[in-house]
């Protein structure tokens, strides 16, 4: 499922909300009861909300992530803001790493007015995408590639990694946990993103709001492991302390 306008919406207000009545949506989008139930019947059904009598919220799952598909219409604005400042900040001339993530491809289009710049990537996606920009030297890493999303993973992908040193690590995420956790879940694709913290003089962290307070099983770094954060929206309580506690430079592109 490819949610409308209206459902991303709802989406985003559930998002930002924790959970929200259905009477309470019905309200703040100016719809019916019944308008707002079939969306979430549907949403829910697709794995994109979980419903309790009365109301629905963000499903809970720490083991599976939301479909490729969904997570591109998911707060597609957001990430597009986020792309463009990203973009505006990388300088030319420089070296980058881009992992695995739609936040990530959006930022690549970003980029293709760019000169003199080296991108490292375990997306084939991002490479396809950059592969336009002749002033752009692509290079890919070898390994496994994840057939839903195009990206590289494994041991492989790793050790290609180590072999780098660059300016900036530009890395996505699927959750931040209210501890300052930065969590995914595919330890293979944990694995990559570790080693590009590593190899990388700067890590830049892109993530809409939609990944605060969310949940994934597998444990990547922690804030104070990254030097820019960029988001969409004002993060939610306890983000402001912990980002200021970790000396992370924080970015809030809002609309």
């Amino acid at each position: 499922m490819i949610p409308n306008p209206r459902q991303s919406l709802l989406i985003d207000e559930v998002c930002a909300r924790g959970a929200v009545s259905v009477e309470a949506l019905a309200e703040q989008f100016g719809v019916t009861l019944q308008t707002v139930r079939r969306d979430v019947k549907l949403l829910s059904a697709a794995g994109m909300l979980a419903r309790f009598h009365g109301g629905v919220r963000m499903p809970s799952s720490t083991i599976e992530n939301i479909a490729y598909r969904q997570r591109q219409q998911l707060n597609e604005q957001g990430k597009l803001r986020i792309a463009k400042h990203i973009a505006s900040t990388v300088p030319n001339n420089c070296s980058l790493i881009l992992n695995i993530g739609t936040t990530m491809e959006a930022v690549a289009r970003e980029l293709l007015r760019h000169t003199g710049l080296r991108v490292v990537t375990n997306n084939l996606n991002v490479a396809a995408i950059l592969s336009d920009n002749p002033d752009c030297e692509v290079i890919v890493a070898g390994g496994v590639v994840r057939s839903r999303d195009r990206g590289i993973i494994g041991e492989v992908t790793v050790e290609f990694i180590r072999q780098f040193k660059v300016d900036i690590g530009l890395i996505g995420i699927s959750a931040i946990e209210s501890d300052g956790t930065l969590r995914d879940f595919d330890y293979r694709e944990v694995n990559v993103a570790k080693a590009v913290i590593e190899h990388s003089r700067e890590v830049w962290l892109a993530a809409d709001h939609t990944k605060f307070n969310r949940t994934a099983m597998v444990e990547l770094a922690h804030l104070h492991q990254v030097d820019r954060l960029f988001t969409d929206a004002e993060p939610p309580t306890p983000f402001h302390e912990l980002i200021a506690a970790a000396d992370v430079e924080l970015t809030v592109v809002s609309a």
